[in-house]
This record gives structure tokens, C-alpha cells and sequence, in this order.
């Protein structure tokens, strides 16, 4: 049985995250936990503004206990949902720093699910936010960052540069979701234009596909990667997830780098997979 840990704001509790870990967790017979992140120093009000405002203690606690009645809630719809799920499920409540935490549990989780928008603190931020960009740095197992609305998967996506960081994506997504290998899948890569329309150690992972994914399409574009791969995906119809761990610019550079990342976060609403060695 693996273990999916489901990230949380109790505050800003994410639907698309709860849809998305119950059904991934139903369809692969797994152990859901329910990860709620109740930073001590993140709250739903601004406490600076409450004592510019000149608000009493007494005015203040009841804010501070409005958020903890919000996130007991939130904690509870997780359950509802597990139990209407027939899931086998638990919760933690972590209370220290959000992303110290969440990396913790990293550990010991065969895979992290969280909506793509997670802040953990008062304000919003643009996509990809930091508190995503820090978890990918140090996260240590595979991560599904859903969008902000849940669609069904229907078609699974696997990007492939000849780069051992890409297989090595491919490889996790098919040892945890072994039931999504059914759906229509296809390889992706990109060459550059001088590199013609050859897929990388073409024989080699033709045949480690084969065994996982025995109905994969390939395709093979040229161009810069950042622009053919967001042209693709959205050209696509709705429901792809995309695989992705490491995509090459010359060299020396990875694909998943903060810059890659903005590019598909803001460009795309579609599921994640990343998984990059390190």
C-alpha cells in the first residue's frame, strides 16, 4: 500500500487537492493522509494591521479562534470525504514552519499532492509561488501539482529529453500509478533544430516504454523546448497530466528550473508529475 500525502490550507482549503487525492488514492488502493500545515506564524487576518488598527487582546483572540474553528473544519471535510471514499486515511496537523514541515514528511511519502497556488502565508502570490519553488528544491519523493480545478485524467503526457532525470520521471509516475498506464500516453520530446526529428537513444527507451506503457505514441518536435511544449499542450484537449523531470538546454542545464517552472504553472492548468533524481 503506498502512502499519498495530501498538502492543506485549512484556511484556504483547496477543493481540486482533496478530488484529486481521493480519486488517485481510491484508484491505487493507497493510504491518504491529509497533511494540514498550520504554520504558528500564518494566519487568515493581518495581525500587524489589527494592532495599527488599535484592536484589543480580547479582539484579537477571537480572531486567532476563528481560524482555528476554520481549520478544524477543513480537517473534518477531509474526513467526510475519506470516509464517503472508503479510503484508508489519516491526519496530521504540523504546527511548525510550513515548508520545514511539509519536507519532513517528504520523506517518509511515496508521493506529495498540493494545488499549485499554496502560499501559506496572508498574502496571494503570482504562479508558480515560492512556497511551490522551495518545496521542488528539497522535496524528497515524486510531487503532483494539481491546478486550482479538477478535471478527470484522461490522457498522460511523458516528457523525454534522452536525459536520465526524464526517465527517471517516467519510471516513478509508472511505480505509483501503475492503473493510469491504460490511459492513452504519449512520449514528448523536443531537439533542437539542428538535432532533426530523432528520438533520443531511440532503441533503448522504445524498449523501456514498451514494458511500461506498451500503447505509447511518440512524438518528436523541433524547437525550443519553453515554446513547443506549451504550443503542444495547448493544443491538447482537456484532462492530460504531464510527466516531467528534467529537460536539457545544452549541456549542462535541467528543464525543471525556476524559469521552466514559471512557464508551465502560468501557461497550463493541467496535473504536474515531477520526479527529478538528484
Amino acid at each position: 500500500m503506498k502512502k499519498i500525502v495530501a498538502v492543506f490550507d485549512g484556511l484556504r482549503f483547496s477543493e481540486s487537492t482533496l478530488r484529486y487525492a481521493t480519486m488517485l488514492a481510491s484508484e491505487q488502493q493507497a493510504h491518504l493522509v491529509g497533511l494540514f500545515l498550520d504554520d504558528f506564524t500564518y494566519n487568515s487576518f493581518s495581525m500587524y494591521k489589527l494592532l495599527k488598527e488599535g484592536k484589543q487582546a480580547s479582539a484579537i483572540r477571537q480572531y486567532e479562534n476563528d481560524d482555528k474553528m476554520k481549520r478544524k473544519a477543513a480537517a473534518g471535510h477531509f474526513e467526510d470525504a475519506c470516509r464517503e471514499a472508503h479510503l484508508n486515511y489519516s491526519v496530521h496537523h504540523d504546527c511548525n514552519i510550513a515548508i520545514q514541515d511539509l519536507l519532513h514528511e517528504s520523506i517518509y511519502a511515496d508521493l506529495i499532492i498540493i494545488d499549485g497556488h499554496e502560499t501559506f502565508v496572508h498574502d496571494e502570490a503570482p504562479l508558480p509561488t515560492q512556497f511551490i519553488r522551495d518545496l521542488l528544491t528539497d522535496v524528497q519523493c515524486p510531487v503532483l501539482v494539481v491546478p486550482g480545478v479538477f478535471r478527470d485524467i484522461k490522457r498522460i503526457m511523458l516528457l523525454y529529453d534522452g536525459e536520465p532525470s526524464s526517465v527517471h520521471a517516467i519510471r516513478m509516475f509508472s511505480y505509483i500509478f501503475p492503473e493510469l498506464q491504460k490511459l492513452e500516453t504519449e512520449v514528448l520530446s523536443v531537439n533542437s533544430p539542428e538535432g532533426g526529428l530523432h528520438l533520443e537513444d531511440g532503441r533503448l527507451m522504445k524498449e523501456f516504454i514498451k514494458r511500461h506503457f506498451p500503447h505509447a505514441r511518440y512524438k518528436v518536435v523541433e524547437g525550443q523546448p519553453e515554446e513547443e511544449i506549451i504550443h503542444y499542450l495547448l493544443g491538447q484537449a482537456d484532462g492530460a497530466l504531464v510527466v516531467l523531470g528534467a529537460y536539457r538546454r545544452g549541456a549542462v542545464s535541467r528543464w525543471f528550473r525556476p524559469s521552466m517552472a514559471d512557464v508551465l504553472t502560468q501557461a497550463v492548468s493541467v496535473p504536474l508529475f515531477i520526479a527529478h533524481n538528484k
